[in-house]
This record gives structure tokens, sequence and C-alpha cells, in this order.
């Protein structure tokens, strides 16, 4: 592995996750609190092997998939496998939305602060 790809990859293991509150996923009146990195080009091709136009035409199936790869709990462990992808397709589409939304158009910590 070359120096510049070393450098690279500590830089990535550095980067801060990112939160959404999922009111509809909580208990006793606490919404769940879901974590996820930044959405990268191996999350991208491992949902396009399934769905091909997943970037100009996304499915409720395809936001699924991406939520499933990306979704873990405060410590770092996946929220999801794909034997949930059946309950999930089953939430309003408002919520998959949103939670898709938040996962795949996450701004960095550094980004947020400049807006």
């Amino acid at each position: 592995m070359s120096k510049l790809s070393e450098r690279i990859r500590a830089n990535r293991d550095g980067r801060e996750r990112q939160s959404i509150e999922v009111e509809e996923w909580g208990e006793e009146g606490t919404p769940l609190q879901l974590y996820f990195g930044p959405v990268t080009g191996r999350d991208i091709d491992r949902v396009q092997r399934k769905h091909n136009d997943f970037l100009t035409n996304p499915t409720m199936a395809s936001m699924v998939d991406m939520i499933i790869i990306k979704a873990e709990d405060a410590e770092g462990e996946k929220l999801f496998t794909i034997e949930d992808k059946q309950v999930l397709l089953g939430e309003p589409i408002s919520t998959i939305g949103n939670v898709f939304g938040a996962v795949f158009n996450a701004t960095s910590i550094e980004e947020q602060e400049k807006n």
C-alpha cells in the first residue's frame, strides 16, 4: 500500500458519524437514535449490484438496502440485517425517505458548522 493510501485510510478512520432521531422506531416516547458514517463508493457499489439504476432512480427497496448497510447504534453495531428488509419496507414511505435522506445526503460536521 502506498503512503498516500495509508494517509487516506487514516483520515477515513477519523471521520465522525452522524445521527438522526427516528420517532417512529423509538421506545416509550424516546426516539431511536440511528447513527451512520458517510456513504462510500463501496456502499454505492453494493446497492447497485441489486439495483442497477440506484443513483438515477432509487426505489424503496434500494433505499432500505442502503439503510440496512449504514444504520448503526451508538456503539457502532449494525442495527439491521437483510432479514429486516421486509419489516422496513412495511414502514411509511415518509419514514423510509427521511432516514434514507439523512444517510445519503449527510454533510460532514465541518460543513454543518459553515452553515
